[in-house]
């Protein structure tokens, strides 16, 4: 069996946030059962010389013709192909700049989409598993052409759908059949989420109680009601890490590895964390957050949290990019509070350092389809202070099972705020503190789960 895994980005050679992790860590885990290779785009800041040749062809959209060429590279024994097209390949970001997304994130990802078919045919794959709306238009593709191909499509955040004028359809030589409330249609517009959701032969989301929310009208952002009429074919399978980039005894981020035996050095990486930045103090408790700042992450509710929360005895880092209102406001708040320093921005380094110095993890998202953080900051022995919800329901337990941590049910700042401080009095007790630690350590975050579940998927 041949599998094409597709993503609009791929750790390393292109990240926004988690999507990126999960689409080199599951198919790199998957690659002994199966004979899986991933498809990405290559964007404007990749260079083609970088990579090896492997084929041109020529994609038509009505009288209008755009020249594809792919490379390819093989990295960890998981073949990586890399598609440059016109309009997609010419950005310098992947969907957008600080103007906005780009305008023409229809014609980008669609061709994109197109240029997976025509590779995937080229390498004569059974499977195409899609990954979020940028490759959803793959499982229309292989309807309107009567491929012989199964499609899985995997929605990582219902959020974010790809919805775009009706006259896109058109453009993309897409038949007017598809535009009506059962296939593309929506408000009017096109959405291509929901291609995915329509003709692919399953649809996974990336933790069992995501897949249960989505048919909710609190979370199914406007697509409750169609994700309910495909229900079917509709699971959930918990996401992982891959335990060879994160793991705190190999790390070469960090100036001192540990082990859960060698916590000393986590203290020592604490100190060095606490020595480098405007903080004070390591003897005190350590919070931090590593986020995108957006609504779903919990920034408002922190936002009205923050005077409260820093009035306790703690510090609070957050390493964070995105609205650049809730950045102001962070940094106002970093500049009044001598116990908080904001991070303006993403970087991969500071980030390992970040979870290998602290003592809890915050994570009062909204909503969390799965959510990454928590499982890297327990390998490196932090522990996860979040709210009830999606994957972080699914993956932080009061129980005595794997992914101990301290969950708050409703979402309001009393609730956060007690959970604080019910943290703070863990910390206090120290033996029980590294004894949760240590359990955690020791616990299995990767894909190992994950991939049979895949696997059961692929041979069904």
């Amino acid at each position: 069996m041949r599998v094409l895994f597709a993503s609009s980005e791929i750790y390393p050679f292109a990240k926004t946030g988690g999507l990126a992790d999960v689409c080199d860590a599951l198919p790199t885990a998957m690659k002994k059962e199966v004979d899986i290779s991933r498809v990405m785009p290559l964007y404007g800041f990749m260079k083609s010389e970088d990579f090896k040749f492997y084929d041109r062809f020529m994609i038509s959209f009505g009288m209008v013709e755009y020249d594809i060429e792919v490379f390819e590279e093989t990295e960890r024994g998981v073949g990586t192909y890399f598609i440059k097209a016109p309009f997609l390949s010419d950005t310098q970001n992947l969907y957008g700049d600080e103007n906005g997304d780009y305008r023409d994130n229809d014609l980008r990802f669609t061709l994109f989409s197109r240029a997976i078919v025509e590779l995937g045919i080229r390498l004569e794959i059974d499977v195409f598993h899609i990954n979020d709306w940028h490759t959803a238009l793959v499982a229309l593709f292989v309807r309107e052409f009567n491929l012989n191909i199964k499609t899985i499509f995997t929605i990582h955040n219902l959020a974010y759908q790809g919805v775009f004028d009706r006259s896109s359809l058109s453009k993309f030589s897409i038949l007017d059949k598809y535009f009506t409330m059962d296939a593309l249609e929506f408000h009017g517009n096109i959405n291509f989420m929901k291609a995915g959701i329509a003709y692919s032969d399953s649809i996974t989301t990336v933790s069992p109680s995501y897949a249960k929310e989505i048919l909710t009208e609190e979370f199914g952002c406007g697509l409750d009601g169609f994700l309910r009429h495909h229900q079917d074919k509709l699971s959930g399978i918990l996401n992982g890490i891959n335990e060879t980039i994160f793991n705190p005894s190999t790390d070469k981020a960090l100036a001192y590895t540990y082990d859960k035996e060698t916590l000393e050095n986590k203290h020592k990486n604490k100190v060095a964390f606490i020595k480098s930045s405007s903080l004070k103090d390591p003897r005190v408790p350590l919070f931090v957050m590593i986020t995108r700042l957006v609504e779903q992450k919990g920034i408002d509710l922190l936002l009205e949290s923050m005077d409260e929360l820093l009035k306790k005895r703690l510090n609070l880092f957050i390493i964070g990019d995105g609205d650049s209102t809730v950045c102001e406001k962070l940094q106002n708040l970093s500049t009044k509070h001598k116990n908080f320093e904001f991070f303006d921005g993403y970087d991969e380094i500071l980030s390992h350092q970040t979870y290998a110095s602290a003592d809890f993890l915050l994570m009062p998202s909204s909503f969390e389809p799965c959510g990454l953080n928590q499982f890297i900051a327990m390998k490196y022995g932090a522990i996860a202070v979040v709210h009830a919800v999606g994957g972080l329901k699914d993956s932080v337990h009061e129980e005595e099972i794997c992914g101990r941590g301290i969950i708050y049910e409703k979402q309001s700042e009393d609730e956060l705020l007690l959970a604080v401080d019910r943290a703070l009095k863990l910390k206090k007790n120290s033996k029980k503190y590294k004894s949760m630690v240590r359990f955690n350590m020791e616990c299995d975050f990767s894909f190992k789960s994950a991939v049979t579940h895949y696997i059961k998927l692929y041979n069904q």
